[in-house]
């Protein structure tokens, strides 16, 4: 019997050896390193399977992007699986949600990967198996191992789906340990507004994330999505502020064929693109007033036209969207639509910055030191008390993102493994501070050393608590005395703030 053929689109080694030796005896390999080889195939062949890996892309998948559309014109019967990092380019996204392209987004273990890999090419595998040993030992045959036909793979995809589903499910964190498990925050402040986006998540209500940038919008968009009933479908991430403005509601909406000077043919917009997915509007703020006029309309009754078009569409996502800075100002200014702004503001959620959350760099920083230390493949044996003490004074005005590219930084200049203060950059031991995502706001530069409340009228008191806390181990007594202050005013105060009291 001859094998349906399996192209392999990769450049890593051991990832083609896994292929090779899992899959010999049920495919026929063609082993291609780039997407241009792969297309000589499909010119020269009949192609059944195509395996593509994009997960280290070094471009913003534009021109993978356009290969991929002319393999799916050249072999249309072809089933087409797509291997990216979890943070996918928001074009390839795209087509995997408006084609027959099948997904794999990250995976914690090459087992793992596998197992997906497999679920794609062989739903029914077992099953037939099974079937053919049974035939074959009624007849006295041999047992040799039947493929399933290409028939028999689009027939069974329902069957697919739900297996996917079921293992994604299983091994999703966020379904497991909530919004709540996955942002670790030692905020009191920031442990109510997660409890209460949880309960957000669960329902079909547009959200609005408020929080300077770097701050964890995005990750949280993407929680919202991972423990809500959508799940399983496409989650588009649109950067409203990084797109030109005559461009935003062809980006949203779509267009048809001639809208425009350069609308050279139709195109799906990300509220059809995203199915029954989610979608993350960032920047919301840049949106002009007739766009909002449209937005608004979109969420009080789902309906939109893509631009040159009479056909009237009905929007099927959820709407997660967010902005850098406080949209009441804008109101005030006429430069954001009260009715639009009332409609979001009843799920609003403030995401703090990092400077308003101290007890959560020690944490952050250690995840960041694992993460990078693997990534880099560089060994951390300790992290210096000096070294946590520099990050933990600096106020962060690029928020997590600044922190995790700092730590980053000071892993891949470590030597001897150990993490000492002077990997870290020269701003920030010299207290340097540049300027925040938001205008509106003043983060003061690098007080003297003292430590007493009285000295520092420019930064918080639940700030300095904070900081004498971690430089004093959490020991209150010293705490206090380093403080000027007594054990019962300190632990008065720290349970003020929501503050942990139990250490």
């Amino acid at each position: 019997m001859e094998l349906p053929t399996l192209i392999l689109v990769t450049q890593d080694s051991t990832l083609q050896q896994q292929i090779l030796s899992h899959f010999k005896k049920a495919f026929h390999l063609v082993i291609c390193s780039s997407l241009e080889d792969c297309n000589g195939h499909c010119r020269e062949q009949a192609i059944e399977f195509i395996l593509v890996d994009l997960r280290f892309l070094a471009s913003g998948g534009h021109q993978e992007d356009q290969s991929l559309e002319m393999i799916q014109k050249m072999v249309p019967e072809a089933e087409i699986i797509m291997l990216t990092e979890e943070e996918c380019p928001e074009i390839l996204e795209r087509r995997a949600a408006c084609t027959n392209i099948q997904h794999i987004k990250g995976f914690a273990s090459e087992a793992e990967l596998l197992l997906e890999i497999d679920s794609c090419l062989s739903p029914e595998e077992e099953v037939v198996a099974s079937e053919s040993v049974t035939m074959n030992s009624l007849h006295g045959g041999n047992s040799e191992r039947k493929m399933p036909s290409h028939d028999s793979f689009a027939q069974n995809s329902m069957h697919d789906v739900t297996s996917s589903q079921v293992s994604h499910e299983m091994t999703n964190p966020a379904l497991q340990d909530g919004i709540s498990g996955q942002f670790e925050t030692n905020s009191h402040e920031m442990k109510i507004m997660l409890n209460e986006l949880e309960i957000a998540a669960q329902h079909d209500v547009t959200v609005l994330l408020i929080g300077e940038t770097g701050a964890g919008k995005t990750h949280l968009s993407r929680l919202v999505h991972e423990v809500s009933p959508r799940r399983n479908e496409p989650f588009l991430n649109v950067a409203c502020g990084a797109l030109p403005n005559d461009l935003i509601e062809s980006e949203l909406f779509g267009h048809v064929r001639g809208a425009f000077t350069s609308a050279h043919a139709d195109k799906d917009g990300k509220f059809l693109a995203a199915g029954r997915g989610t979608i993350l509007l960032d920047e919301i703020d840049v949106l002009g007033p007739e766009q909002q006029v449209k937005l608004l309309r979109v969420i009080e009754t789902g309906e939109f036209e893509p631009i040159g078009s009479n056909k009237t569409h009905i929007n099927k996502a959820r709407l997660v969207v967010a902005s850098n800075m406080d949209l009441q100002p804008l109101v005030e200014q006429g430069k954001f639509r009260p009715d639009l702004y009332y409609r979001l503001n009843m799920l609003k959620f403030d995401v703090l910055p990092l400077r308003r959350r101290k007890a959560d760099i020690v944490t952050l920083a250690h995840g960041f030191v694992r993460d990078m230390a693997t990534k880099h493949n560089i060994v951390i044996d300790r992290i210096d008390d000096e070294f946590m003490e520099a990050l933990h004074a600096y106020p962060w005005p690029g928020n997590v993102r600044e922190l995790e590219n700092v730590i980053r930084r000071a892993v891949i200049y470590c030597r001897e493994g150990i993490l000492r203060k002077e990997n870290l950059p020269s701003h920030i031991l010299m207290g340097q501070i540049g300027p925040t995502n938001d205008p509106s706001v003043v983060i003061s530069h690098k007080q003297n050393d003292s430590d007493r409340l009285g000295d520092q009228v420019a930064v918080t008191e639940k700030e300095l608590i904070e900081q004498a806390l971690f430089k004093n181990n959490y020991s209150r007594t010293n705490t206090a005395k380093t403080l000027g202050i007594s054990r019962v005013t300190l632990y008065n105060k720290m349970k003020k703030y929501g503050m942990n009291t139990k250490k």
